[in-house]
C-alpha cells in the first residue's frame, strides 16, 4: 500500500458542491482506499491504496458525481504520492512560506499541464505578488497587507484555471505530515 495525497478542486466552495468530509471518507472507503484522513472541508485526502495516482483519480472523479450533489463540471481530484508532496514542499523558493505574518502563500497545483503552459496567465502586480514555477505547481505569494491589489485571481478567467487548484501553503504543508504521519508499508516496518 502506498500512500497518497487526493486534492479535490471544486467541492465546498461559496455554498456549492456540499462534500461533507464525513460522507467523503465512507465513500472512499467504501472504493477500497484504507487509512483515509480528510483535513479540513476544503477536499483533502490522505489514504493508502495499491493503486496508481491516475487510477485512484479515475474513480474518485467517477463516484463523486454519483454519490453527491454537484453543480459544477469543474470537480476534478489530483492525486500526489508522498513522494511528488514532498517534492513540492523541498523544491519551494527560498523563504517561501516562512513569513505567514507578512505573505499570504498558495500552492497552484496542476492537474495535466505543466508550470511553463501557465506562467504566461499571471501577470504579478510588482510589489504585491510574485510567482514561482515548479514542478506540476506554481508558487504564488502576495504581499498580505496589499493582498486586495493582488492579480492572483484574474486566472480565474482563463480556461485553463480549471486545470489547477489552490492550497494555502499552510494546508500543503500540514498534508504532508499528515501523509508523513501514516504508517509505513509493511515491508518497510522495522522490528525490533
Amino acid at each position: 500500500m502506498t500512500t497518497h495525497i487526493v486534492l479535490l478542486r471544486g467541492i465546498n466552495v461559496g455554498g456549492k458542491n456540499k462534500v461533507p468530509m464525513a460522507d467523503l471518507k465512507a465513500c472512499l472507503e467504501h472504493l477500497g482506499f484504507s487509512n483515509i484522513s480528510t483535513y479540513i472541508a476544503s477536499g483533502n485526502v490522505v489514504l493508502e491504496s495499491d493503486k496508481g495516482t491516475e487510477e485512484i483519480s479515475t474513480l474518485i472523479e467517477k463516484v463523486l458525481p454519483e454519490s453527491f450533489v454537484l453543480e459544477d463540471e469543474l470537480i476534478r481530484v489530483l492525486v500526489l504520492t508522498r513522494e511528488q508532496l514532498r517534492a513540492v514542499v523541498d523544491n519551494k523558493p527560498p523563504g517561501f512560506g516562512e513569513q505567514p505574518e507578512t505573505y499570504h502563500s498558495d500552492a497552484i497545483f496542476l492537474i495535466g499541464i505543466d508550470a511553463a503552459q501557465v506562467m504566461p496567465l499571471f501577470s504579478p502586480r510588482e510589489g504585491v505578488d510574485t510567482v514561482w514555477p515548479g514542478d506540476g505547481v506554481v508558487y504564488s505569494q502576495r504581499l498580505s497587507a496589499q493582498r486586495t491589489k493582488s492579480r492572483l485571481n484574474k486566472i480565474m478567467a482563463a480556461p485553463e484555471y480549471k486545470l489547477m487548484t489552490i492550497r494555502n501553503w499552510n494546508t500543503t504543508t500540514r498534508l504532508l505530515e499528515i501523509a508523513d504521519s501514516s504508517p509505513p508499508p509493511p515491508s518497510l516496518k522495522i522490528n525490533r
